[in-house]
């Protein structure tokens, strides 16, 4: 799947001018509230025209006002899946998702008929119930469901976890990794960095309108401007230690220890560290509870008030610590200098 967007519309005083081109797997739509982001969607989706612009999925132009092209939403083959389920309440779940195969041509798109995507979304049991009966993190996996049997060429999933607590969060991205790991093209929203760190394969970047960056979620996500911003290594599970309940996970910046992981030995996971979880000394620290240290570079300091975003160089992978100015000043911290990272947490997700 090829995405090409080139679009810009106003609304108000607001103004959406966004320039991407996404590749095969999960592209991440990442930013605050107000940024643009479910305006863009819904133009990908024809629920609105664009003022100016250009879209492409795989060679096919769905948009290009220039020579008048805008393809009805219903002509699209794009699914979409909203922060509610938005289910038919007199339905069953069975019925709710054959209403999906009536927009399906079966000519491309997403593969799998009713059987498999039932066994995919594992909502076999689920079936013959009606959606009162079904908990937040069911009726999303139906909603999933229901777009994929309209045999989409792009899934498009608008803050689909938003209105989740973090139990029923924890229920679904699994299955949200299912699609994206059997090749389901997603276009996804979020403002969430842990949801965009375990998903994504591209990130966009936008902010106030404008798309500030794109590129591979290893590379852009530490350059979110976000409270709970944060970077994301690549690692693969190293060992395991049942005496102590640990495993031991291999990256480019070094050796992370974290609480055990139910996965083999040679699994490949994304760890993720958020910035506020790191602390940064001068001498090796001794004595100390963290079992996580990364020696590391000074590459480039932020500073935004009281606070700054320091970006570490850690044998080619990058590590940031959001300290104090003060902390900064402190330590005498400058491009180049040699640091120790101490991790005091660490979030890990398979890839």
């Amino acid at each position: 799947m090829s995405l090409d967007v080139d679009i810009e519309h106003a609304r108000g005083t607001f103004r959406l001018a966004a320039t991407f081109a996404a590749q095969p797997g999960v592209t991440a739509l990442f930013g605050r509230s107000g940024s643009g982001k479910s305006t863009l969607v819904d133009i990908v989706a024809g629920l609105i025209r664009p003022q100016r612009g250009r879209i492409v999925i795989d060679g096919t132009t769905l948009v290009d006002t220039a020579r008048g092209v805008f393809a009805p939403k219903h002509r699209r083959r794009v699914g979409y899946v909203f922060q509610d389920s938005r289910l038919f309440p007199h339905l069953s779940v069975r019925q709710n998702l054959l209403y999906g195969r009536w927009f399906s041509r079966g000519d491309g798109g997403v593969a799998g008929d009713f059987g498999s995507i039932v066994e995919l979304l594992g909502i076999a049991p689920l079936i013959e119930r009606k959606p009162d009966s079904l908990s937040g993190g069911e009726k999303q996996r139906v909603a999933i469901g229901r777009a994929l049997l309209a045999h989409p060429r792009l899934l498009l999933m608008d803050e689909p976890l938003a209105s989740l607590d973090e139990q029923r969060r924890a229920e679904i991205l699994p299955y949200i990794e299912r699609l994206r790991d059997i090749g389901v093209p997603i276009l996804y929203v979020s403002h969430s960095v842990i949801e965009v760190a375990r998903l994504a394969t591209t990130v966009v970047i936008l902010s106030e309108g404008k798309v500030t960056a794109v590129g591979p979620v290893l590379d852009i996500l530490p350059l979110a401007e976000a409270s709970d911003g944060g970077s994301v290594l690549e690692a693969v599970v190293a060992r395991h230690d049942d005496a102590f309940q640990l495993t031991t996970l291999g990256s480019r910046a070094g050796d992370l220890q974290v609480p055990r992981l139910a996965a083999e030995t040679g699994s490949v996971v994304r760890a993720y560290i958020r910035s506020r979880d790191v602390m940064l000394s001068l001498q090796p620290p001794q004595d100390i509870s963290a079992l996580n240290v990364l020696s590391g570079k000074v590459s480039q300091i932020s500073e935004s008030g009281a606070q700054a975003d320091v970006r570490l160089d850690c044998n080619g992978a990058t590590l940031v610590a959001r300290l104090t100015a003060k902390s900064v000043q402190r330590l005498a911290l400058s491009p180049g200098r040699p640091v120790y990272a101490v991790i005091k947490s660490v979030s890990f997700e398979r890839s």
